[in-house]
């Protein structure tokens, strides 16, 4: 799963099983020149978001469509969460607990540090 939408900087979060998943659903992020995507490993599902990576264009029946489709795909790919590019998307917020994304690392919000990562 890849999206442009990310809290506060909208840059792109992505998660996935492998790293070359994770840059195919980036690669198709640049594609479509911003939105939300899915991967399953064999097809890309798209919710093109062309107006700054966050905002679209397209008739809300079309965008309702699409994100429908892909909270299906993330759940067949076995993900549990109910809304999970909402979730996505607040992963990069640093001002909320616990752990955090950022362009300096991942960040204990709670203890104000970076947290060390094993590579």
């Amino acid at each position: 799963l890849a999206s442009t939408v990310s809290h506060d900087s909208h840059n792109i979060v992505a998660v996935g099983k492998t790293p070359e998943d994770i840059l195919k659903a980036v690669k198709s992020l640049e594609e479509i020149g911003g939105g939300i995507v899915a991967f399953d490993g064999v097809d890309i599902y798209k919710l093109p978001l062309e107006v700054a990576g966050l905002m679209t264009f397209s008739r809300i029946e079309n965008v309702l469509q699409n994100l429908k489709l892909l909270h299906r795909k993330a759940e067949e790919m076995g993900c549990k969460l109910p809304s999970p590019f909402m979730t996505l998307s607040f992963i990069a917020l640093p001002v909320i607990p616990e752990l955090r994304l950022t362009d300096k690392g991942v960040v204990d919000v709670n203890k104000f540090c970076i947290v060390p990562l094993q590579v």
